[in-house]
């Protein structure tokens, strides 16, 4: 008894990506892309290099390619291309020995002639089976092993341009050997009308199909369609001979006279190999492929074999992404699935589903110049992780839970937020009691109950303000020394932890290196690079010295990053002045710039990365004069100290 109901019927998900599949985990692979990017990558070359790469639970495009060549290097390793030649062989050398062995014991001179016959056969297979065409064989075994053979050839020969013939025209008799050669004659006429362009061609094609459709399980829709599939065959059948040493092609070419005692199949296939080469010029017909296995293959089967070969190539091109244009949908999946498991199938999907996603949530944007960039919401995402490894280290560092009330004085935002465990802030109680009705409704409970996922706290922060100047130094031996991308993700925490709890805040980030440049977060982000002699903390001075004038109602905190004594300057004319070792022209004016900030109330906090000594006499001076202070922290933990530092400035 079927307690289904009618009509509805259970299977395999086929329509499209599985809609219970897990979603791609856009976060992870963000993370990846934006220290790519950091790094000095462009976000297309990120992007690439997270597919080639692929995520922790997804094999990427590199793995998946290193796999179809092991699966091309085993099919070479493992066969070789003679199994036909083999096979006759051994039937026509148990065909001799049964009939010598029924020759043998009969005194007649008829036997004597016949052993004659046998012994002047010549060495080579093909010529033997050539000339005992019309032999009368005595041995019962001699006589059925060599009607095999013809069958072999038969079927092998058909094999190698139709698969799956081989064994549809097992144990076959003169009826099938008669309408396989049937097929092949109306094939080449069907061809040779759409060679001339005739206009009954759709009609020859369907009444062919409907007579002989058993011969193609690919079930083309046109004529267009079968030669393709045709050609494809005919192509592997030809790259298989090519493979082949000329002895064998010579063998195997007059072998396939005999095949099913009739040389007209021999004559047809020739035909239509001729006509396909025509037809499909720009199939493979001139290569060939190394094999050296012990394990022999028939025609049918190196046929495959080529066509295997052929496949794996095409896929590691799809793989590879390297022409115009390239998209993770040009995959095909089936032939991977074929050719590496259904696993295979499973990753490709994922990645394309990747891919897709980073493009449809607006993760990139196109920049003025027409190259891609990452967009202000993939920034925010960036943000929010660089942001929590550094609350992470603090926490660690400190051994106290980081309460984010964003200001001592605990007045009201207007916003509210899910309790968190630790949280002090006051609670939103008509937001509370609110989420603890709506929450009792959906679950259908009759009474309201109220549970702690239920509770919003308010946000307070501190209504003063403050102007802050993070200092980056974009000199070349930050990249040299492995710090541009702990500078860039400073850069990123500290913008999303002033962006989100301190929105009164004013952030200006500013690049120093022969020039300072005041930047917004996507160009620092994007920010290659560059070979560049000079550190012009004096520029980077004068410009955080502007932003700080323009607010002076808000407490003035400067950060400098820098891993290099100030080696340039800002001449009165806009021209940077370089020398090292540092002209003393170039520390009186650096100095002068601190000093300057001193008057605006601002202190200096130096983070030094590097034990050089120079540098460090040159930034316990400068904090002394600025009366602000020096910090040295590894890289690892340069973000925890850059907030930490700011966190504690702006308490203070």
């Amino acid at each position: 008894m079927s307690f289904l109901p009618e009509g509805y019927s259970y299977g395999p998900w086929h329509d499209g990506p599985d809609p219970l599949a897990p979603p791609a985990d856009l976060r992870d692979a963000l993370d990846e892309i934006g220290r790519d990017v950091m790094a000095g990558s462009s976000p297309r070359s990120a992007l690439e290099e997270l597919l080639r790469r692929g995520t922790p639970r997804t094999a990427g495009l590199d793995e998946l390619t290193r796999r179809l060549w092991q699966r091309r290097s085993e099919i070479q390793r493992r066969h070789r291309l003679d199994g036909t030649l083999q096979e006759v062989r051994q039937l026509l050398d148990e065909a001799l020995e049964a009939e010598r062995r029924e020759l043998f014991p009969d005194p007649d001179d008829d036997a004597r002639f016949r052993e004659a016959q046998l012994d002047a056969l010549p060495p080579g297979t093909a010529a033997a089976v050539r000339e005992l065409a019309q032999y009368d064989w005595r041995s019962q075994q001699g006589g059925e092993n060599y009607e095999k053979i013809r069958d072999l050839l038969g079927r092998e020969l058909l094999d190698s341009r139709f698969e799956g013939m081989k064994e549809a025209l097992r144990n076959a008799g003169p009826e099938e050997a008669e309408r396989a050669n049937k097929m092949l004659a109306d094939l080449n006429e069907l061809l040779a009308a759409h060679a001339q362009g005739r206009e009954d061609v759709p009609e020859r094609f369907a009444e062919f199909m409907r007579e002989h459709g058993e011969f193609f399980p690919e079930n083309p829709k046109n004529v267009e369609e079968l030669i393709d599939v045709l050609a494809a065959r005919s192509a592997a059948a030809q790259r298989m001979l090519n493979s082949m040493t000329p002895e064998q092609r010579a063998e195997l070419a007059e072998l396939s006279q005999q095949a099913f005692g009739d040389p007209r199949l021999a004559q047809q296939l020739s035909t239509l190999d001729a006509q396909l080469r025509a037809l499909r010029p720009g199939e493979d017909w001139t290569s060939s492929e190394r094999f050296r296995g012990n394990d022999p293959l028939g025609l049918g089967e190196g046929a495959k074999a080529m066509s295997d070969l052929a496949e794996l190539d095409a896929l590691a091109e799809q793989l590879g992404q390297s022409y115009p244009g390239a998209r993770l949908e040009d995959i095909d999946v089936d032939a991977l699935e074929r050719q590496l498991g259904p696993d295979a199938g499973v990753d490709a999907r994922r990645l394309s589903e990747l891919e897709r996603e980073l493009r449809r949530q607006g993760l990139f944007e196109r920049a003025p110049d027409g190259t891609l960039r990452l967009s202000p919401k993939a920034l925010r995402r960036l943000g929010e992780t660089a942001l929590a490894d550094v609350v992470n280290a603090l926490r660690g560092k400190a051994g106290q839970r980081e309460t984010e009330s964003a200001g001592a004085a605990g007045e009201p935002t207007g916003a509210t937020r899910p309790w968190r465990f630790g949280d002090m802030q006051p609670w939103d109680v008509s937001r509370t009691v609110r989420n603890s009705v709506l929450r009792s409704v959906s679950v259908g409970e009759r009474s309201v109950r109220m549970d702690v996922s239920d509770v919003e706290v308010i946000e307070t922060e501190h209504r003063s303000r403050a102007a802050v100047a993070l200092l980056v130094d974009t000199s070349w031996s930050m990249v040299q020394e492995g710090r541009w991308l702990p500078m860039k993700r400073t850069a990123l925490a500290l913008h999303q932890l002033i962006s989100t709890r301190f929105r009164n805040d004013a952030l200006q980030l500013i690049t120093f290196g022969r020039y300072a440049t005041s930047v917004e977060l996507a160009e620092l982000v994007g920010l290659e690079g560059a070979w560049e002699q000079g550190t012009n903390a004096h520029h980077a001075l004068l410009l955080a010295g502007r932003h700080l004038r323009r607010h002076p109602d808000a407490q003035p905190v400067v950060l400098m990053v820098t891993d290099g004594e100030p080696t340039a300057h800002l001449e009165p004319d806009g021209t940077a002045e370089f020398d090292y070792p540092p002209q003393p022209r170039t520390l009186l004016k650096t100095l002068s710039e601190v000093d300057r900030m001193a008057k605006l109330g601002a202190s200096v906090t130096v983070f030094r990365l590097g034990d050089d000594p120079r540098l460090t006499e040159f930034v316990d001076l400068l904090a002394r004069r600025s009366g602000g202070r020096v910090v040295a922290p590894d890289l690892d933990g340069l973000g925890a100290a850059v907030v930490g530092d700011y966190l504690r400035t702006r308490k203070r």
